[in-house]
C-alpha cells in the first residue's frame, strides 16, 4: 500500500523502530534531531502519527542525551549587558571541573572577551586556593572592568569581592537558573 510516493509501515513488530533508527543513528544520518529525523521517514514512508513516534524515538536516544547541547532559547526576557568598546574591557568567566586529572591540572580556567568573543582556556590545579586562581587570571587575561560569571561560591567568595573591590572592577553575576546570560562561555564550555 502507498500513499502518493510513500509506503504505508503497518503497526508490525518493530518495523516503525527499525526505519526510523536507520534514519537516525546509522552514520549517514548522523543522530540528526527530531525535525531532520523526521523529513528522512517522510521521504519513503508513511503511517499515522509519524512525527510523534520519531520525537519519541530522539528523545530516548542515549548518544543524543550524552552528546548533545540543548539550544534553544528561553521564552522569558533578559536584561542585556552593557557592549564592550574595547579588547578584554569585559570578560566572560567560568570553570570546568570534574575533568580527569593530568599530572595535578583537573579543572580548566574559561575566559571569554566579550568585544570579540576570543575564549582563552588556562588550565589549573584541581584543588587550587582562591589565590592561585587569581595568580592565573592576572598571568593569562590581566584586569578587566567588568567580569561576567555564574552564580558560583568560588566567584562570591570573601576573597574575589575584595580582589574586585580593590581594583576597580565589577563583578556582575548571571541570573540564577540562566545559563544564557552568559552564553558564551556555556557555548564553549559545550565545545571544548
Amino acid at each position: 500500500m502507498t500513499k502518493g510516493r510513500c509506503v504505508y509501515v503497518p503497526r508490525v513488530i518493530d518495523l516503525r523502530r527499525t526505519l526510523i533508527r536507520e534514519c537516525h543513528d546509522t552514520l549517514w544520518a548522523g543522530h540528526a534531531g527530531g525535525e531532520k529525523t523526521l523529513a528522512l521517514v517522510q521521504q519513503g514512508y508513511y503511517w499515522p502519527q509519524k512525527g510523534d513516534d520519531v520525537q519519541e524515538y530522539v528523545k530516548t536516544c542515549l548518544t543524543c542525551q550524552q552528546d548533545k547541547v540543548e539550544r534553544r532559547k528561553k521564552a522569558w526576557l533578559l536584561q542585556p549587558l552593557p557592549v564592550p568598546m574595547r579588547l578584554w574591557e569585559s570578560v566572560l568567566l567560568d570553570f570546568i571541573t570534574g575533568l580527569p586529572k593530568v599530572e595535578e591540572l583537573g579543572t580548566i580556567l574559561v575566559v571569554v572577551d566579550r568585544f570579540s568573543k576570543y575564549a582563552s582556556f588556562i588550565a589549573a590545579l584541581k584543588y587550587c586556593s582562591a589565590e592561585e586562581k587569581a595568580q592565573l587570571f592576572f598571568k593569562y587575561v590581566g584586569m578587566p572592568q567588568d567580569i561576567v560569571s555564574d552564580r558560583d561560591s568560588r566567584f562570591t567568595g570573601n576573597f574575589w569581592t575584595e580582589l574586585f573591590k580593590l581594583l576597580g572592577s565589577q563583578l556582575s553575576m548571571s541570573s540564577s537558573y540562566h545559563p544564557e546570560s552568559d552564553g558564551q562561555t556555556e557555548w564553549f564550555n559545550s565545545m571544548l
